[in-house]
């Protein structure tokens, strides 16, 4: 099959990564990342992607994924990966709303219910007016920290 994508680091990419995978420095996914591109390197190895992938126990399409973002991003961003688009979620409820949710999970359930149910309590929690909206996994969430 011909490749689309050509694997060929200069010196200092190729000591760089050797550097990473003897020291094993940085994250697990950096060591491979640096083990995938030295084997798929033209002057080093040149293995195929089937065998790198069964060496490394990844997939083919991992490697390919890898060649590609090496070649359309650049060196930096194949061997330390993208940088999240967004950040994480603001919280849903804060230390009071927290508060109400578990004293309504410790209360009796609605007439009619043996226990609460997180989608209950999720109904519940709006309709008392805590919050807005509220899925059942942010109730979930909520009771687990405390358990």
């Amino acid at each position: 099959m011909i490749k689309k994508y050509i694997v060929r680091l200069s010196d200092t990419e190729r000591e760089e990564l050797k550097a990473i995978v003897k020291k094993l420095k940085g994250s697990s996914q950096k060591v491979r990342r640096a083990l995938i591109l030295l084997k798929a390197d033209t002057e080093g190895p040149g293995w195929t992607d089937a065998k790198i992938a069964e060496a490394l126990a990844c997939r083919i399409q991992t490697v390919e994924n890898l060649r590609k973002r090496l070649v359309t991003e650049g060196f930096d961003t194949a061997l330390h990966g993208k940088p999240r688009l967004s950040a994480p979620r603001e919280k849903t409820l804060d230390g009071k709303q927290e508060a109400k949710v578990i004293a309504l999970r410790l209360g009796k359930p609605p007439k009619g219910f043996a226990s609460w149910s997180l989608r209950l309590l999720a109904v519940h929690v709006v309709e008392l007016g805590i919050v807005d909206s509220i899925s059942y996994e942010t109730v979930r969430q909520t009771l687990k920290k405390t358990a």
